[in-house]
């Protein structure tokens, strides 16, 4: 909210001179931050007040150009005459205007000289509202009151100079929406007296209800939506009077565009009381206004000429023609103010906030009324407002008030709280005293009954003041901030991160030394998002929860899985050109319980730490929220260059990134030919870890954690993914408890002898896995003959053939075996024996046909 300084200090009038630096330091100390100090009219100069002696019109251009005599009183030349081009035709001679002299200088910098154009010599420029900074209004030029004195400084009379703070209300603060809450802060903050402009200039026939039926009736069918409807009457106003430059100026300043002096009006009160005003032309009225809800079936056309179907839940003011407004949002074209309406009825209400909040958003229209009726206005505020709108229209305008108001009413309960009288102390760890709580409290505008349990009721600008917490923050929000000690933690010697942290951070190190980017994508999805990802109805992953109010219509649930929100990030960065992406992502996920979901959270208390039971019952009520890491891979895995051409990503390199987790984690694991969508039937991996038993006991137990692999076709399409994209999903949680389990890592003894290496190509079926047979090699060469150690240090896979050499279905494997042992050197009849014993457990366990030795080394 932009607030001009000026207008603050009419209503809290600090002593002279005001540090603009300290105001901005005190609001924001006691939660009205101000993110920006501008000073305004500052830079502009050398402007006067000039009256309009001729005007010759020039006939000989494309447009209408006017070539005016102007005099400025004698306070330029002997004279105080001037001549100056204009193409503004809204002005007339004896008119009073802005001249900037040459040598001004408008806002922005722009500086005025005198010039030679259309043939004539300019000596000045007379001004338009937008050229002086007031608004965006540079269609004609702005006209001064006929009392405005020739030659005067022209900044200086419509007082330009100005500081505006720039207020970032939080929207429990909805009193500060206005000057007159920021004013009874700053009066506050300054320990200065308050005057409250709601009381401010009122006359004595606002106070009396009037004879019956004198002012339009109105009535509330729904006191749910309304509780307050207030309205009073001004006729025979002159719709052409212009509005005020001060108040002009004072709209301008606080980014409110000037349209009439009707709506002027009713938006200066808005900024003023916090209190949204709006006014129906009363010719177009048809029978008493109700409010209500809107009936099924209603449409309205709101003042931006869009026609909107009505839900049943909107909250809208009628008449016998039917809705004539949306309440507290926007008013309806029919009964708009024109440029010919005289006689004015001015409607003051008090609106449900979640009404307003839910009816804004459902259309899509949000107006600065509603931002102030949603964060909750003043019950108690209504006939005031409307009373000084009615004043100022009457006294500005030419017209006459109507004596009297209608005001429809529903009851309305004050808010009274009990709060132990040391309740703030023991939030916020300081010893305040009841005394000072009660000071506090009243100076707020509370009604406080004193005691050790205080009773306490809300003024009713204070619609967020609801319970203890509530007075114990604005008891600890008005002493200060900086009273709240600040005490940094001693850490406990020995403790670092937990060795799930240090887990974590690893397994992020190792993807990133891969070559891996880290991102972090969108928490929520759909249900479009299991479509695409093909996921059958009974999938655990569909079993997602839906938010009550989304950010984003087209993501109202909270994700199950991160593959989506890592797909749509590397189509986003692949529109962008760049298709040859490496990502991963870890983050939690959350789904419901199989039970049917998660239950209702408790309300703690704040002033100590939840039990062990009340975390325990927190814990029960949330939902699953497994920790996931996942990993995309598009385009090609290896950029070409002067080596040679890119290698495209591969599911091989999808295979790998996991090996590269559960390596990192240290968890014994297995990979076996897998099928889960989102993944290409034939082209997947799951992985398995064992989580009790160890080696071949009847005790191992092993679980899925995941798949990786290439992603189906279809998936590829519906996400436009490049051909061939892969990817990686792993259960981390899982991964995690497992890796706690695990005994401290040893550094492994290192041998001083040299190794010995075998290649063996086998030849087994195609639908044989690779792992399957790396771990039949490493059950038979894994010990010595003797069984005293193992020899076999390492297997790797260096080829993979098909061709009519080993015959149709079937596949051959080359692996390197390397032996060592740590206290002697290995003869080659110890190595032979061993490369023997891992292929007769390759051919026992999967069939294996030894294709021949490679090569065979000995010992180096």
């Amino acid at each position: 909210m932009l607030v001009p300084l000026s207008w603050l200090l009419e209503y809290a009038p600090l002593p002279e001179p005001v540090d603009v630096g300290e105001v901005a330091r005190r609001l924001t100390a006691i939660g009205l931050e101000i993110e920006g100090v501008e000073q305004v009219g500052h830079d502009i100069g050398a402007i006067v007040v000039a009256q309009v002696l001729e005007i010759s019109e020039l006939t000989e251009f494309k447009k209408p150009i006017r070539y005016c005599r102007v005099t400025t009183g004698g306070t330029c030349t002997p004279d105080g005459e001037r001549s100056v081009i204009c193409g503004a035709a809204n002005f007339s001679v004896g008119d009073k205007v802005p001249l900037a002299l040459p040598g001004a200088v408008l806002p922005g910098g722009f500086e005025i000289g005198a010039s030679k154009r259309y043939g004539r010599m300019s000596e000045g420029m007379i001004c338009s509202p937008s050229e002086l900074g007031l608004g965006d209004d540079h269609t004609g030029i702005m006209v001064l009151p006929p009392d405005a004195p020739v030659g005067a400084d022209f900044v200086d009379y419509a007082g330009l100079r100005d500081t505006v703070l720039d207020v970032n209300v939080t929207p429990d603060k909805g009193h500060a929406l206005s000057i007159r809450g920021i004013a009874r802060e700053l009066a506050s903050a300054f320990e200065v007296e308050f005057t409250d402009p709601a009381d401010a200039g009122l006359p004595a026939w606002t106070q009396a209800p009037g004879p019956d039926g004198a002012v339009w009736q109105a009535s509330i069918a729904d006191p749910t939506a309304c509780d307050r409807f207030a309205l009073r009457e001004v006729r025979g106003i002159d719709p052409a009077t212009p509005t005020p430059l001060p108040m002009r100026v004072r709209l301008a300043r606080a980014d409110v565009r000037g349209v009439s002096l009707a709506v002027d009006v009713t938006n200066y009160l808005m900024i003023e009381l916090g209190q949204p005003l709006h006014a129906f032309d009363r010719a177009t009225l048809d029978g008493p206004i109700v409010v209500r809800r809107a009936a099924a079936g209603e449409t309205l056309e709101t003042l931006d000429h869009v026609v909107r179907a009505l839900d049943p839940d909107d909250i809208v003011i009628t008449d016998s023609s039917g809705p004539i407004g949306l309440a507290g949002t926007m008013g309806g074209l029919a009964t708009e103010v024109s440029e010919t309406s005289t006689d004015l009825v001015i409607e003051a209400a008090h609106f449900s906030a979640p009404g307003v909040a839910r009816m804004s958003r459902r259309h899509r229209l949000f107006s600065q009324a509603s931002a102030r009726f949603e964060r909750g206005v003043d019950y108690d505020l209504q006939l005031r407002a409307s009373a000084k709108a009615a004043a100022m229209l009457a006294g500005l305008g030419g017209g006459t008030a109507t004596e009297g108001y209608t005001l429809a009413s529903a009851p309305i309960e004050p808010v009274r709280i009990e709060m132990a009288a040391d309740h703030p102390d023991r939030v916020a760890g300081v010893g305040y005293g009841s005394d000072t709580v009660v000071s506090r409290l009243r100076e707020v505008g509370c009604t406080v009954q004193a005691g050790p349990v205080l009773t306490v009721t809300p003024p009713s600008w204070r619609p967020d003041l609801i319970d203890p917490n509530d007075l114990a923050e604005e008891v600890i929000r008005i002493e200060g901030y900086e009273k709240i000690g600040t005490t940094t933690p001693r850490a406990i010697a020995g403790k670092g991160r937990t060795a799930t942290q240090r887990l974590r951070i690893a397994i992020a190190g190792a993807l990133a030394g891969a070559g891996y980017v880290e991102v972090l994508s969108s928490p929520f999805g759909s249900a479009d998002d299991f479509d695409r990802l093909l996921l059958e109805p009974g999938d655990p992953r569909r079993r997602a929860i839906s938010l009550a109010n989304p950010l984003r219509d087209e993501e109202p649930q909270l994700r199950t899985s991160l593959l989506p929100g890592l797909l749509r990030v590397a189509t986003r960065n692949a529109g962008r050109g760049f298709a040859d992406l490496a990502l991963f992502e870890v983050g939690n996920v959350a789904m419901t319980k199989p039970d049917g979901g998660p239950g209702v959270a408790p309300i703690l208390p704040v002033d100590r730490r939840p039990t062990p039971e009340e975390t325990a019952e927190l814990d029960d009520a949330l939902p699953g929220q497994p920790r996931l890491v996942s990993v995309v891979l598009t385009g090609h895995r290896e950029p070409a260059g002067w080596w040679g051409p890119g290698r495209p990503a591969t599911f091989r390199d999808a295979i790998e990134a996991a090996r590269t987790v559960l390596s990192t984690a240290r968890v014994p694991y297995t990979i076996r030919a897998g099928r889960c969508e989102p993944w290409h039937p034939g082209r997947c991996a799951e992985f398995a870890i064992r989580t009790s038993g160890a080696g071949e006991s009847a005790d191992e137990r092993l679980v899925s954690v995941g798949y990786a692999g290439e992603l189906h076709p279809r998936v590829i399409t519906a996400f436009r993914l490049a051909p061939r994209a892969c990817a990686v999903e792993l259960d981390l949680s899982a991964i995690e408890r497992v890796a706690a389990g695990l005994p401290p890592v040893q550094a492994p003894a290192i041998s001083g002898y040299p190794p010995a290496t075998q290649d063996v190509a086998l030849v087994v079926g195609d639908a044989v896995p690779a792992a399957e047979v790396e771990a039949a090699l490493v059950a038979g060469a894994g010990a010595a003959a003797d069984g005293t150690e193992s020899l076999l240090e390492d297997v790797r896979l260096f080829d993979v053939y098909t061709g009519e050499q080993v015959g149709a279905g079937r596949k051959s494997l080359a692996y390197t075996l390397r032996f060592r042992a740590s206290d002697r050197t290995l003869t080659d009849e110890e190595v032979a024996v061993a490369r023997d014993a891992a292929v007769a457990a390759a051919r026992e366990r999967t069939g294996a046909v030894l294709r021949g030795a490679i090569a065979g080394a000995g010992p180096s």
